[in-house]
């Protein structure tokens, strides 16, 4: 029965989503393998003492959404907690978008045509990828003047 299922597979449309959701997967294992691997190499990027933004912004989501649990005597989230991550999302957002510009640069310098980014970037076309960079190129432009 589900060599018939398999087969008939084969003749269904592809599921963009699943297989986005399947690389993102591999994507994560494949950087966390090789080069997150020990503690060390997985802590190289933090700061000892002091979450980043993301990460502040990051915890405070999954304490209020209830994906992460407080520890006994650590208060509740509360409003004031909510906006200071809110307060952090356009320098999350900048950091990101700044992140995404020099990813892309580094795609491009190595010889990554277009068609190959927008597949990474899970986008449909070249067109697509290279206007997502001339936009954050010229968020940048603009964030620095």
């Amino acid at each position: 029965m589900s060599e018939t299922r398999h087969a008939d597979e084969a003749f269904l449309p592809p599921d963009a989503a699943r297989a986005r959701a399947e690389r993102q997967h591999a994507a994560l294992f494949r950087i966390a393998e090789r080069h997150a691997g020990t503690s060390a190499r997985r802590h190289r990027w933090h700061h000892a003492e002091v979450p980043d933004p993301y990460e502040a912004v990051a915890l405070v989501t999954a304490l209020a959404g209830g994906a992460a649990l407080p520890e006994p005597g650590e208060e509740p989230v509360d409003q004031a907690d909510l906006t200071a991550a809110l307060t952090l999302i356009p320098h999350v957002r900048a950091e990101l978008d700044s992140l995404e510009l020099g990813l892309l640069s580094l795609a491009r310098d190595r010889g990554m045509t277009w068609q190959a980014i927008a597949f990474g970037l899970g986008l449909g076309t070249a067109q697509a990828a290279r206007q997502r960079y001339e936009r954050l190129a010229g968020r940048s432009e603009t964030a620095e003047s």
